[in-house]
């Protein structure tokens, strides 16, 4: 562990982070393995003494969320969770399925370091702002005013979309908050992408076959499949109690990068 400690820190792992969970494949068990996992970082926060804020919930009508976006801060946030970013796919028996079979679903986690002003430069004449009225889930409307705020980014394509608060202009913060997370994220990637810690870490496109991590609940296991680690007490590991793992990823990353230097 010595020859750990000759690894800078990296400044990124003292963010805070932007969350996103997003539902893959699998349909509504899908979207409501992205509340479970929602709710595993949320425990994780509370226990660390982290604070969170919801910026954004698609919720579907069978209480689970197709998206779902979260801010998180704290000390060593990113730190932390940034090895989390990934696909997460899920074995057990949906409470729907009245046969008893197993099913196999997937969600998408990113991680995003929040980014400041400072950390990345947008070009205002890059971003089309778009004010609409808000919608709710199956198009139903939930706002009689046009407070909601889509931002395209011209150059990258990326899109966000705020309308969970009722103010325009807050709306309009959040969505530049995103934003900028998004193509800071965006920016570490071209950088890092010639490191073989950034290649193994990568995040996938959501299919079964990319994951990075299964849970199994029959078998009560938790594995990640970067670093061959499974864990048991998959209850425990839902309420936050992850922090064996989180720390084991750490280590894995370091050791690739000592490797790196080594050479």
């Amino acid at each position: 562990m010595k020859k750990l400690k000759l690894i800078p820190p990296d400044p990124l792992d003292e963010k805070n982070i932007i969350l996103e969970i997003r539902s893959a494949a699998g349909g509504d068990e899908a979207s409501l393995f992205v509340r479970d996992v929602w709710e595993m970082y949320i425990h994780l926060a509370e226990r660390k003494g982290w604070k969170t804020e919801t910026m954004e919930a698609q919720e579907t009508e069978v209480g689970g969320f197709n998206k779902i976006v979260t801010s998180i801060s704290g000390k060593f946030v990113y730190g932390t969770l940034r090895f989390e970013s990934g696909v997460h796919r899920v074995q057990r028996v949906p409470a729907t399925e009245s046969q008893g079979r197993l099913q196999t679903s997937t969600v998408t986690v990113a991680v995003l370091p929040e980014a400041e002003e400072a950390d990345i430069t947008i070009n205002p004449g890059d971003v089309r702002v778009d004010v609409m009225r808000a919608g709710g889930p199956g198009g139903q409307c939930v706002n009689t005013t046009d407070s909601a705020v889509r931002l395209t980014h011209i150059p990258t394509g990326i899109v966000v979309i705020q309308q969970d608060q009722k103010s325009q202009i807050k709306n309009k913060e959040k969505a530049w908050q995103v934003l900028r997370a998004r193509l800071f994220d965006l920016k570490q990637g071209e950088l890092d992408k010639e490191r073989s810690t950034a290649r193994k870490l990568m995040v996938g496109n959501g299919d079964r076959s990319e994951k990075i991590r299964t849970y199994n609940y029959p078998q009560d296991r938790i594995t990640d499949h970067r670093i061959n680690m499974s864990v048991h007490n998959l209850p425990g590991f839902m309420m936050g109690n992850m922090d064996d793992m989180l720390d084991a990823l750490n280590v894995y990353a370091k050791e690739e990068q000592f490797n790196e230097l080594d050479k």
